[in-house]
């Protein structure tokens, strides 16, 4: 009886290490073996916040592992799985699971992309200029693109979006290629970069703001051209809010804008301070000289403005002005308090 008792328990522990030694080969198979021998290159995105579990279960369908399980368990183990980088990765089939998880780990993302940064308040111009001297791109062809008529961006499917059809016939797309951060191909051409700044603005208008525009009897193309001009005037959102109040009072009353950002846009020229012969320039877009908006944008403004431009607040303040080293931006109900801001501190 001990006898058999002693074979049994010799043969349970034969076949344990039996599995256990199966178990071992397999997953060390699966952890150091690629899952094709040929290989391949695969473009593969991790996307942000995205669980090893997904991640795994993509590489595998993608052929880039045998099994999800293995992927899992390794980058659990090893405790890399809280490390996975965000990022666009050129892995190869030929890889096995731990270069895999290396890669991912440190972040080793391919330069296939580039960063575009476009500032708030910068004009077709200003974006021109950054495009071709920090990315290669022809600012003469960028520039023609934005203009409207056959052969631009208006024209191209890639570039239509929904406001194009409300603007004007003599419009340009100013104040409509909306300042943001933008991650774009190397081999991107201009009319993808337009097509994303374009896209972007669309999505940033949301419906409510859409409808509130409609409901206070206004258009959206005259909001962007007032935001524009906020743009360029004043730095603080609460300080946008009360411009955009004094602009639109000043258009109810009958009163030029005289807003010194028209002026800059006209001359091309920032100037601390602003002679009369200047305010006297012939420009459509002199705003000391023609009453209400200007007939266009002057700048490409960033989504405070805009909100600014549509939900202006209520004040009795019908000037303001900026100090010049700070910008602190100083108001006034009356012009004879403009005139002392003016004596304090413009110095």
């Amino acid at each position: 009886m001990l006898q058999k008792l002693t074979t049994s328990m010799g043969i349970i522990l034969s076949l344990i290490i039996l599995i256990g030694a199966t178990v071992y080969i397999s997953f060390w198979r699966g952890i150091n073996q690629p899952a094709r021998a040929e290989g391949g290159e695969v473009n593969f995105i991790v996307k942000e916040g995205e669980s090893v579990a997904l991640i795994s279960d993509r590489l595998a369908m993608e052929g880039l592992i045998s099994k999800s399980f293995y992927f899992d368990w390794y980058a659990t183990f090893k405790r890399i799985d809280k490390k996975i980088q965000a990022g666009k990765y050129i892995l190869n089939k030929n890889m096995n699971i731990k270069e895999i998880a290396r890669k991912l780990s440190a972040g080793d993302v391919t330069n296939q992309e580039k960063t575009i940064k476009i500032i708030e308040g910068w004009d077709i111009n200003d974006i021109a200029e950054y495009l071709e001297q920090k990315h290669g791109f022809s600012a003469k062809d960028f520039i023609k693109l934005t203009q409207p008529g056959a052969g631009t961006c208006f024209a191209k499917d890639i570039c239509r979006f929904s406001q194009t059809d409300s603007l004007p016939a003599d419009a340009d797309l100013e104040g409509y290629l909306f300042p943001d951060t933008y991650r774009v191909y190397n081999d991107a051409s201009v009319e993808d970069v337009i097509a994303k700044m374009l896209s972007n603005f669309d999505e940033k208008i949301t419906p409510e703001m859409r409808e509130d525009i409609a409901i206070q009897g206004k258009t959206l193309h005259k909001i962007i051209i007032m935001a524009s001009l906020i743009e360029k005037e004043v730095r603080k959102v609460e300080d946008m809010k009360v411009v955009s109040g004094i602009f639109w009072n000043r258009i109810e009353r009958g009163q030029p804008l005289e807003s010194c950002a028209t002026l800059a846009y006209v001359l091309g020229e920032n100037k601390p301070q602003y002679s009369i012969e200047d305010t006297k320039i012939d420009s459509p877009y002199n705003t000391y000289q023609n009453y209400g908006l200007p007939p266009g944008p002057i700048s490409n403004p960033g989504l405070n403005a805009i909100q600014a431009a549509i939900y202006p607040a209520k004040t009795d303040y019908l000037y303001f002005l900026n100090e010049l080293e700070s910008g602190e931006t100083h108001f006034a109900k009356t012009f004879e308090e403009h005139s002392e801001n003016k004596r304090l501190y413009l110095k």
